[in-house]
């Protein structure tokens, strides 16, 4: 029996990168799988052929993860259609990177809404659902960032570091539910985002990882499905890092 049969999951902003590695790796242990997007239809119509090609079901929504009323629409319609969410990632991100004397207030409040607030949006969302079942799995996409800090990236880390205070806190308000909440804090991932930087600068990463190498999506997929699943029954509140013995 494959690691997530009869489940359903809902992935946010899982077009591209990681969130659309931790798509198709649900897809593969027998999940169906809804997930949003913001922009690229086409993008979101050829991941549902990839799913539905391993033998599932997959819906894709339309919807900005920042928007509250958007985030309960999209779960009552997931909802509808599967009867039950059992899997929620708040992978929905992005950056405005600067230096914070220079930052503006859109820079700041773009990324905290993109990165953090999303993440209450759906929690918010789909907790009655879960609550009803007494069962859930939740995992918020944070980084080392939200851990380590970054020059250049007061936002970014900040929405971060606030989902990791946000998934201990709810853990706690939710595990007589039978609810888990955990984060997995990637290091440097190989994705578009990375693929931007110059040589020298992914050299500078790579000699400071111990691995001596980015990581792949592939990988934080893994630690994404261990979560998802019975495999972690006994794991709430905890942030992995995957980054590779990052120094």
């Amino acid at each position: 029996m494959k690691l997530l049969e009869g489940k359903v999951a809902l992935v946010t902003g899982a077009t591209r990168g990681i969130g659309r590695a931790i798509a198709l790796r649900f897809a593969e242990q027998g999940a169906n799988v809804a997930f949003t997007y913001l922009s690229s239809a086409s993008a979101a119509e050829s991941l549902v052929a990839e799913i539905e090609a391993l033998g599932v079901r997959a819906v894709a929504f339309a919807s900005n993860a920042a928007d509250f009323d958007g985030a309960h629409k999209v779960v009552e319609q997931v909802v509808a259609e599967f009867g039950q969410i059992d899997i929620l990632v708040n992978n929905a991100g992005q950056t405005k990177d600067g230096l914070m004397m220079r930052m503006s207030e859109e820079q700041w409040d773009a990324i905290i809404d993109t990165n953090l607030k999303s993440a209450f949006n759906f929690i918010h969302a789909v907790t009655p659902a879960m609550a009803r079942r007494r069962s859930g799995s939740i995992i918020n996409m944070s980084s080392v960032v939200g851990t380590n800090g970054n020059a250049g990236q007061c936002n970014y880390s900040a929405s971060k570091a606030g989902l990791i205070g946000l998934t201990m806190s709810f853990a706690k308000e939710m595990g007589a539910r039978g609810i888990r909440c955990n984060a997995i804090a990637p290091g440097f991932i190989t994705t578009d985002m990375t693929d931007k930087l110059n040589d020298a600068t992914k050299e500078a990463i790579i000699s400071s990882v111990s691995l001596g190498r980015m990581g792949t999506t592939d990988e934080i997929a893994n630690v994404a499905l261990f979560l998802a699943s019975d495999m972690s029954s006994y794991v709430t509140g905890q942030t992995i890092k995957v980054c590779g013995g990052m120094r």
